[in-house]
């Protein structure tokens, strides 16, 4: 196997449970329509994979009545990951990194960013977001559990920063932990109300220790943590993704 063809995690989901919540971007679907899957998570290393990860974006963002900026294609600031079952992408979400004192955010948020700069905090913001309809949470969750490896574990990377529209500001703040760091604006990227939210990394990394792979949990916690990996399986999957990264950077 080639080492871009090696998936970064692959697991196995049931159907998402009957009223379960929904992450933002993906179509509610009944549970009794899909059965369990076996899914892989892999890095977007090719033209053909943002291409298709661009085809799932337009069309969760048209369905949500939003418009799509150009597509970015990957390069040292941005990363793609998506998973897949049976070869079909169903679900993808890029991270920008701030490598050069940039993210999208700046275009709306540049004076709530900039003290987090001066303060040495490193920044990366996890964007075009979509999962296709009738997946389970274990794929939004293993698309961010992963994407926190590479930016913390690997890169050093201090905080998320995210855009979400208004509506769906309670999701992320009880699914995921984000506090409101920005306020509502204009996001013209997307012709759509923003509001920046903020989520520490070592936060972050505290939930996925307590509650990481505690499925039975589930009842008990309403977050998305215990639908992340176990963390006896994040040491596996840290390595897989930097030897994926070092492939990237010898191409």
């Amino acid at each position: 196997m080639l080492v871009d063809e090696m998936p970064i995690a692959t697991f196995e989901s049931p159907p998402p449970a009957s009223g379960a919540p929904c992450p933002p971007g993906a179509r509610p679907q009944p549970a009794q329509q899909v059965r369990s899957q076996v899914f892989n998570v892999r890095l977007a290393s090719s033209a053909g994979r943002h291409d298709a990860a661009g085809v799932l974006l337009r069309r969760m963002y048209a369905w949500r009545g939003y418009a799509l900026d150009p597509a970015a294609r990957q390069d040292g600031g941005r990363v793609t990951f998506y998973a897949e079952t049976d070869g079909e992408l169903v679900g993808t979400m890029s991270l920008a990194l701030d490598l050069h004192g940039r993210l999208p955010a700046d275009e709306n948020f540049a004076d709530c960013l900039a003290p987090l700069r001066l303060a040495g905090r490193r920044l990366c913001e996890p964007s075009r977001l979509a999962i296709d309809k009738g997946m389970s949470k274990r794929v939004f969750a293993a698309l961010i559990h992963i994407s926190y490896l590479y930016a913390h574990r690997l890169r050093r990377f201090s905080d998320y920063v995210i855009e979400v529209n208004p509506r769906h500001v309670a999701f992320y703040q009880r699914m995921l932990g984000f506090s409101d760091f920005g306020g509502e604006r204009d996001c013209s990227r997307v012709g759509a109300p923003a509001v920046l939210l903020r989520l520490p990394l070592d936060v972050m990394g505290e939930q996925i220790r307590r509650w990481g792979g505690s499925f039975d949990a589930a009842g008990a916690e309403r977050s998305f943590y215990p639908y992340f990996f176990p963390l006896r399986e994040e040491a596996g999957i840290t390595a897989r993704l930097a030897a994926l990264c070092q492939g990237e950077d010898a191409a």
